[in-house]
């Protein structure tokens, strides 16, 4: 925290950061801070009719770049996806419901938010559906949690896509923060995420079609096996 406080400063100023390459001589650069922006989305084509879609984040430029892959994935004419939201803490509930509606046809559910056993408001899909009908596999891990299950639960309740991969995080709950005069907060839960099929997402998760483990053995040879067993899936599918 101490070298980052450093480091950040008002946009266009400059700072030197003293670097050491392979404990030899240190060499000194001069660096302009710049805003970095990070695209929330990566995607390019496997075997020549896979569209491979990662989604890190869902953040405000989502949606646009998830337009992009689709409109390139279209052109190829690819005849399966791969969803890819391992990892991805969650973020903007909008941007999951956009992404949701590349598959769902308009006025399928999204998610409930409940407050108790009252349904405060249901998402529905915004009638994109470009998606609709071709073969999809949505990959997931531990770390893939609130707008990332919010999807996944979404594509898998409405027979859309087929998960792999191991049980998600289990973040579903909306959360307020009330300020107090002394300078405290508390944080109030005030409602809960739903699935189309009626399960509460918070602290149960979403438990995969077919769980497929990468093991410490398989990251270190850079083997991803998940996203092996996806593209497997996607090929029998394909081929039927």
């Amino acid at each position: 925290d101490e070298a980052v406080q450093k480091i950040r400063g008002p946009k266009g100023t400059k700072v030197k950061l003293e670097i050491v390459r392979d404990k030899k001589q240190p060499l000194d650069f001069t660096i302009t801070r710049e805003d970095i922006k990070i695209p929330s989305v990566k995607y390019k084509i496997l075997n020549g009719n896979i569209g491979y879609l990662q989604i890190t984040t869902f953040s405000d430029d989502t949606t646009e770049l998830v337009n992009k892959a689709v409109a390139e994935f279209k052109s190829k004419n690819v005849k399966g996806i791969i969803v890819d939201v391992r990892s991805n803490p969650g973020g903007l509930l909008e941007s999951s419901v956009d992404v949701a509606s590349q598959w769902l046809k308009p006025g399928e559910t999204v998610l409930q938010e409940k407050r108790g056993n009252t349904v405060i408001k249901t998402y529905t899909a915004t009638g994109n559906d470009q998606l609709a009908g071709i073969p999809t596999v949505v990959l997931i891990d531990k770390g893939s949690a609130s707008a990332s299950e919010i999807l996944t639960g979404a594509l898998k309740d409405n027979g859309d896509a087929y998960v792999i991969g191991e049980k998600s995080y289990g973040k579903g709950v909306v959360q307020q923060l009330i300020n107090f005069n002394d300078g405290g907060q508390l944080k109030v839960t005030v409602a809960s995420w739903f699935r189309p099929n009626g399960q509460n997402i918070n602290k149960k998760g979403i438990t995969p079609d077919k769980v497929v483990k990468i093991t410490p053995a398989d990251a270190q040879a850079d083997n991803d096996t998940q996203l092996q067993a996806a593209q497997s899936y996607l090929q029998t599918k394909i081929a039927q």
